[in-house]
């Protein structure tokens, strides 16, 4: 059975995150998404910055993470988007199974 993994995703602004989030559900990427405002303090070009941002977790198949990060580097406004993919160790069965009914089987490599 495929494993899951949820990434990690940073937007400036809701719109930009939920824009986001709906193309990759539409495209059976991710089965779906949870959006989330966040507050980020970080390093940029040289200087700290400390503003605003949206934080998507997005719930998808394991071995989709390649097509989706791939994906979400080409929808994202950001030069350097945070993507990041964090294995899922455990799911209830009836989620497990509902994530892999929602998204598509990976591409042949």
């Amino acid at each position: 059975m495929d494993q899951l993994a949820d990434v990690t995703v940073t937007t400036a602004t809701r719109a930009e995150a939920e824009t986001l989030t709906r193309q990759l559900v539409d495209d059976r990427l991710v089965a779906c998404g949870n959006i989330a405002a966040v507050h980020s303090i970080y390093r940029w070009e040289g200087d700290v910055a400390d503003e605003p941002e949206t934080l998507v977790v997005l719930h998808t198949r394991a071995s989709l993470v390649p097509d989706l990060i791939e994906r979400v580097t080409v929808l994202h406004p950001y030069d350097e988007p945070q993507i990041v993919a964090i294995p899922v160790l455990a799911a209830a069965p009836g989620y497990h199974a509902w994530v892999l009914e929602s998204t598509r089987e990976p591409r042949a490599t």
